[in-house]
């Protein structure tokens, strides 16, 4: 079975990038929602990782 990375559409606070990523690695998106809190007030650059993210990655397409 072919993984892909997509914004997850059911998890989602913002844009789904932290719950397509929580999704596509198996672990639970409040922690990948940690990791890039901690890089927004850590260094600033969660903020471009998760703008870029959010354009970058596709929607997650539906399953009719």
């Amino acid at each position: 079975m072919d993984k892909r990375l997509y914004k997850s559409s059911t998890n989602r606070v913002l844009c789904g990038v932290c719950g397509g990523i929580g999704e596509y690695l198996n672990i639970d998106p409040t922690v990948i929602r940690l990791l890039c809190l901690l890089l927004i007030c850590g260094w600033g650059s969660g903020i471009l990782f998760y703008i870029v993210a959010a354009v970058i990655i596709p929607e997650q397409p539906s399953k009719y």
